[in-house]
């Protein structure tokens, strides 16, 4: 009788450290889950914000992240580029909006200092979550207008001729949708974002 108790005690803690091994592996795993190899978190640049705040792009992981490339001082698209953001903003689920962040990287890194890029966020009240602002060297600038499929050429000291997409991307940093054009019908964009973000 003393055996088959100890056997039962044996056997009901091997089943409880199972249990619990199981459990922890349930919690890391989706910490621990490599990035794939179509991620922008891969690039190693470093970004500055419009606080002046130094990051790398991986610090975005884990929320659903909608791009556009301008310049602070275009005065032809990118005024068009920036009220399509904010229409797109503006439609997305108050459920979900806290898992999305809205980015304005500048293809002028030269021009767009962070003061300047802070300036151009106040006086577009864009300057609070879940608005970002980031410029980088030209050097990763070009780099990531490439991930990205945007073109732009500067044409004269203050202008561009630039491509006016609105790039969609997944938690992990993977491009999933692309909104091309100015003042197009944004449904399909706001669509995948707040499928996206109910995930989270």
């Amino acid at each position: 009788m003393k055996k088959i108790t100890i056997a039962i005690f044996t056997l009901m803690f091997a089943l409880q450290s199972c249990k619990n091994d199981k459990k922890e592996d349930t919690i890391s795993t989706p910490k621990n889950k490599e990035i794939s190899d179509l991620s922008i978190y891969n690039l190693p640049s470093q970004w500055t914000t419009q606080d002046g705040k130094n990051i790398e792009l991986k610090s975005l992981k884990g929320n659903v992240l909608v791009m556009v490339m301008i310049y602070t001082s275009c005065k032809a698209a990118c005024p068009r580029l920036v009220a399509d953001m904010r229409d797109i903003e503006k439609k997305l689920d108050v459920k979900t909006k806290k898992n999305v962040k809205l980015i304005l990287v500048s293809i002028d890194p030269k021009t767009d200092t962070p003061q300047k890029l802070k300036s151009f966020a106040i006086s577009n009240k864009m300057n609070q979550e879940p608005w970002i602002f980031l410029r980088s060297t030209e050097e990763n600038t070009r780099e990531f207008a490439a991930v990205l499929a945007v073109n732009y050429k500067q044409i004269s000291p203050m202008d561009f001729s630039h491509s006016n997409i609105i790039s969609v991307f997944n938690t992990e940093g993977e491009l999933i949708y692309q909104q091309e054009g100015l003042g197009v019908n944004n449904d399909k964009t706001v669509e995948t974002i707040n499928q996206e973000a109910k995930k989270i």
